[in-house]
């Protein structure tokens, strides 16, 4: 079996800067991680590989320092990594991003074998979009699960995969043909502290480079920006709150008296929460 992670390198949120006249986030001298949400399903791809037998590729699109963190998903564990980069992607939205990955995964099915999963994160934490990994699997018609929580079965002989997926009022359990692509949700694993064998084995493994014509990306015009339809009018910083947090005394109360006190603070703050939950329950 043959699992493809799209892992991203993003700047750490906890230190991302807002320019304060161009309104962009300064990437210049922020660290940058493994999007949190792309471990996930790192960890899943290398459960199912150690399950079932089989190889995992991780594939990242971005700038040449990318490759840290490639060679970070080797020491965790996976077996091969490949770098897309070209100055042509610089700017690429969600579309123009989806595009030259799907490039890249259709030259790795060509190079080491089509893939039976393609794994992404539900997000980035940079974008919070989640557009790439369904727009990914549109592209190349593949089946997809998102929001997926925990992967129940693979089964390689019938070809299919079963899943539970998270939705609004309950847990859904679906089943779909592979190959597919899976998006998985936060907290459903953590990732494996990697051995020291792995952690040798990347020191010394040669990321695989792929340039845009290496990727067999013809179209030039739908990569970077001249490809990306999304134009960002700003991106700012929340400002801090000015009011302080209220203290609630709940010495001597009992559960409901504390819950009543709670709910008159609430509508107290908040007058028109309390008509729009009359009106809700009413029915007018």
């Amino acid at each position: 079996m043959h699992i493809v992670v799209c892992i991203k390198q993003v700047p750490d949120s906890a230190q991302i800067r807002v320019h304060p006249v161009t309104n962009t986030i300064m990437r210049q001298g922020v660290p940058t991680i493994i999007n949190p949400y792309d471990l996930f399903s790192l960890e899943e791809a290398m459960r199912w590989r150690d399950k079932l037998g089989g190889e995992v590729t991780v594939l990242s699109m971005g700038p040449p320092s990318a490759a840290d963190s490639l060679r970070k998903a080797l020491t965790y564990g996976a077996d091969r990594a490949v770098l897309l980069t070209d100055r042509f992607f610089a700017g690429s939205d969600t579309l123009a991003t989806s595009y030259a990955l799907s490039a890249a995964l259709a030259k790795i099915g060509e190079t080491f074998g089509a893939p039976d999963i393609v794994f992404t994160g539900k997000q980035t934490i940079d974008g919070d979009t989640a557009q790439v990994g369904p727009g990914i699997a549109k592209r190349l018609d593949l089946k997809q699960l998102t929001y997926v929580s925990r992967i129940v079965d693979v089964d390689l002989t019938s070809r299919s995969i079963v899943a539970e997926r998270r939705a609004e009022g309950g847990v859904q359990v679906l089943m779909t043909q592979l190959p597919a692509l899976v998006t998985m949700l936060e907290g459903t694993n953590e990732i494996r502290r990697g051995s020291l064998d792995d952690a040798l084995r990347a020191a010394r493994a040669d990321v695989v480079v792929w340039s845009a014509a290496d990727a067999g990306i013809s179209d030039l015009q739908k990569c970077g920006l001249r490809g990306s339809p999304t134009v960002v009018k700003r991106v700012f910083a929340p400002p801090p709150r000015s009011e302080k947090a209220e203290l609630v005394e709940t010495h001597g109360r009992t559960p409901a008296e504390n819950a009543e006190a709670l709910i008159d603070m609430i509508f107290a703050r908040a007058p028109g929460v309390e008509a729009d939950l009359v009106k809700s329950v009413s029915g007018f």
